[in-house]
C-alpha cells in the first residue's frame, strides 16, 4: 500500500484556490493592486496613427472608386445615347430588369434631382442611401479598430429577393408604369 501524504501545517493553499466571501477568487499576494475597482473596465489603449490609417485605407479606397464612378455618370448623361450599353434583357425581351434606369437614377441623384432619381429607379436610389449609411458605419468602426460585420439572416436575403422580384413585376405591368424609367 502506498504511503499517504498529509499536508503539513505550514503548507498553505494557493491564493487562487481560496475564494473570497463573495465567491470570486482572491488576487495573488504578489500581484500589484489594480487602481480601478473590479467592476470598472480598464480604458482601451490609445490607437496608433499608422494602424488607424491602414484600417481606413480600404473604406477610403471603396468610396474613391464609387465616387469616381458617380462623377463619371454625373458628367456623362445617360439620357444621351451612345455612351452606355443598353440592358440586354430589355433589348432581347422588352422586360425591364430591377437595374433598368439605374444609370439615369445615379445621374439625377448626383445632380441633385431626387424626384427624377426616384422615378428612374426607386430601388437604386434607396440603394445609394443604404450604401452611404453602411459606408459611414464602416468608417466609424474602422476608426475605432473594430471590423464591420453585416451578418444577414437567410430571411433577410429572401426579403430582399422578394422585394426586387415584386418591383420587377410591378414596373412591367400597366398599373406600375410609374416605376418604369
Amino acid at each position: 500500500m502506498p504511503p499517504t501524504v498529509c499536508p503539513t501545517p505550514d503548507a498553505a493553499p494557493s491564493p487562487e484556490a481560496v475564494p473570497t466571501p463573495d465567491g470570486t477568487p482572491a488576487p495573488a499576494r504578489d500581484a500589484a493592486p489594480s487602481p480601478l475597482p473590479p467592476s470598472v473596465p480598464a480604458p482601451p489603449p490609445a490607437p496608433d496613427a499608422p494602424g488607424r490609417l491602414r484600417r481606413l485605407a480600404v473604406p477610403a479606397g471603396v468610396i474613391a472608386a464609387v465616387g469616381g464612378a458617380f462623377a463619371y455618370v454625373g458628367a456623362v448623361d445617360p439620357n444621351e445615347g451612345g455612351h452606355y450599353p443598353v440592358c440586354p434583357l430589355l433589348r432581347l425581351t422588352g422586360i425591364l430588369c430591377p437595374g433598368c434606369g439605374g444609370l439615369r437614377s445615379a445621374h439625377a441623384f448626383i445632380t441633385g434631382d431626387l424626384g427624377a432619381a426616384l422615378s428612374a429607379n426607386a430601388i437604386a436610389t434607396v440603394g445609394y442611401i443604404v450604401f452611404a449609411a453602411v459606408w459611414v458605419l464602416w468608417m466609424v468602426r474602422a476608426w475605432r479598430g473594430r471590423p464591420l460585420r453585416l451578418a444577414l439572416a437567410p430571411a433577410h436575403w429572401w426579403t430582399v429577393g422578394a422585394v426586387l422580384a415584386v418591383f420587377t413585376v410591378v414596373r412591367n405591368l400597366p398599373f406600375g408604369s410609374a416605376l418604369a424609367p
